[in-house]
């Protein structure tokens, strides 16, 4: 009888021995997934943006701890840049920015010294009047990060003109990039660049065949050391939805054919408005994961939770990676 035991004994360590020695070698085998590939795109402070339904223009200081972005009534009538601080590690309430809340106020872009707020507004130039104007690009300015911004400010000539400038992006040298529409150009939305010298903007120049085409391109975020660029183009052949983000590197001032940034980002819905910051790409997108269910939804409770997730084909701002992914897509 003990001889038996002493057998069954000794049968029971060699397997156990054999399946650590097996786990050992899955474990060596298998590689280990980086947090890019398992967290992919994901919602940004979900809980706030949860609560409203058209949000976009998102940008941050360098810190991570102030954050401005668009909120919009469904229609756009409406449209005020909106301010959220990070306390304790926290996103406290949005509220309304100290400069903003009477006009069509959007695309807010922080400086990469977090000294200077750019954004579009039709608010009137001349403090006498009452008459908006187009979309021309404002900013506001600070001595310090912690003092409060300045009444807005006008960029006048030669960025704005008699039609309408959008979405600034400012590189750290000052370079300014934006959105323009010029009609003898025959085309949409083009990206355009104005560069800071001695003090002053230079004439706008558009960015080359890399980037525009006949079709719309727009929203373009410029790296702060003017490297890449990431904007918006508009049902382009190569398209996964209706507007896609797209990326194009500088070499030695000639802006690459620009690249789809590919289906881990774009969906087949629109992704636009793209910053990036610490290695973190952030945008808008109107995707949306809603769907049925295979015997219907049993109640108003279950449905609701289907159609108020936060992928529910409302305008909300998400977040992915994007550490190296410039020297990955080479």
């Amino acid at each position: 009888m003990k001889v038996h035991n002493l057998v069954l004994i000794l049968l029971i360590q060699g397997v156990m021995s054999s399946c650590k020695e097996n786990e050992s070698t899955a474990a060596t085998e298998t590689p280990e997934i980086s947090i890019e590939q398992s967290e992919g795109v994901q919602p940004f402070a979900e809980s706030i943006f949860l609560k409203f339904n058209n949000v976009r223009d998102f940008t941050m200081n360098t810190e991570e701890t102030e954050a401005y972005f668009s909120l919009q009534s469904m229609a756009r009538e409406l449209s005020v840049i909106m301010k959220m601080e990070k306390k304790n590690g926290i996103w406290q309430e949005p509220v309304i920015s100290s400069f903003s809340g009477e006009y069509t106020d959007l695309e807010p872009f922080l400086s990469p010294d977090n000294l200077k707020l750019f954004f579009v507004s039709n608010r009137p130039v001349s403090k006498d009047s009452t008459n908006t104007k187009d979309m021309d690009i404002w900013f506001v300015e600070r001595s310090a990060t912690d003092q409060s911004w300045s009444v807005p400010k006008n960029l006048g000539a030669p960025i704005n003109s008699e039609g309408d400038e959008f979405y600034p992006s400012v590189a750290s040298n000052g370079n300014l990039y934006f959105t323009l529409i010029k009609p003898e150009l025959e085309s949409a939305d083009d990206i355009f660049v104005s560069r800071w010298e001695n003090g002053s903007y230079t004439e706008p120049t558009i960015l080359g065949d890399g980037i525009n085409t006949n079709g719309a391109e727009y929203n373009a975020f410029i790296a702060p050391d003017e490297s890449y660029l990431i904007f918006g183009g508009w049902r382009r052949p190569d398209g996964l939805g209706s507007g896609d983000m797209y990326i194009s590197r500088n070499s030695n001032g000639e802006w690459s054919a620009a690249e789809n940034l590919g289906d881990g980002i774009n969906s087949k819905y629109m992704e636009f408005c793209p910053f990036v910051l610490n290695e973190t790409l952030y945008f808008t997108s109107r995707r949306s994961s809603v769907s049925t269910r295979e015997n219907g939804f049993n109640s108003t409770e279950e449905l609701l939770l289907e159609i108020n997730k936060y992928d529910n084909g409302s305008s909300r701002i998400y977040k992915v990676p994007f550490k190296n992914y410039n020297s990955q897509s080479q």
